[in-house]
């Protein structure tokens, strides 16, 4: 295993902006299928969580639609990837950090050939060293499975410390501290909303977060008792 330092990134409204795609996709899918702007809530609501395969056979239930939860599914797939970015600026940043010696990771709860497709589409897959979705072996953040097999993607263990930074107060960061993780948290424009402990270093954005690792290259490690 690789003793350089590890960073894993949540995915979902950290690294991308999933809830805005979420609500474009809604508009489009009502749209698309003649369901009228009244149902746009409740199929955002259906997906808002986290969106799989069986939650389009409800879908095709309630509104009689003539396609299968499958084939619902995988033009889901298809849409939200081509919705979905991640900033210019944190796409450079990722390669910033590889540059500078860490290994970068993403730890994302999901399914699958959604979270990977949106992870090829934007760019990020060519820019970590390695990638955990939950579906893939039923360890899902909070979990500390979840952050140790995220590591060993990137070549690492969690023995040698380092870094969770996402947007979830209890899956990424009370989930990543009790991995023994160092944490940073992307507000999006929130206040904490946990009591203490909260996170070792709170941040707007990823970018932001990327910013702070470069920059404090002495906190880089996991301080130990």
């Amino acid at each position: 295993m690789c003793s350089c330092l590890l960073v894993l990134f949540d995915l979902d409204n950290t690294l991308v902006d999933r809830r805005g795609t979420l609500a474009d996709w809604a508009a489009e899918f009502t749209a698309c299928h003649d369901l009228g702007d009244e149902e746009r809530e409740h199929v955002l609501s259906r997906v808002a969580e986290r969106a799989y395969p069986s939650t389009f056979d409800a879908i095709r239930i309630r509104y009689r639609l003539p396609l299968s939860a499958a084939e619902l599914w995988r033009a889901y797939c298809a849409d939200i990837a081509a919705m979905v970015s991640c900033p210019a600026e944190t796409l450079d940043g990722l390669d910033e950090l590889r540059a500078a010696g860490w290994r970068v990771g993403v730890a994302t709860n999901g399914a699958s050939d959604i979270q990977r497709a949106k992870l090829w589409a934007t760019g990020v897959a060519e820019r970590v060293d390695g990638v955990f979705v939950s579906e893939e072996a039923d360890a899902r953040k909070p979990q500390r499975q979840h952050f140790a097999l995220a590591a060993a993607r990137c070549g690492a263990v969690l023995g040698d410390g380092g870094w969770m930074v996402g947007d979830n107060p209890v899956n990424d960061i009370d989930g990543g501290r009790s991995a023994g993780l160092r944490t940073i948290w992307v507000s999006n424009g929130r206040s904490w909303p946990l009591e203490d402990p909260g996170p070792d270093h709170t941040v707007p954005d990823a970018r932001a977060a990327i910013d702070h690792l470069l920059l404090h290259p002495a906190n880089r490690a996991r301080t130990r008792a």
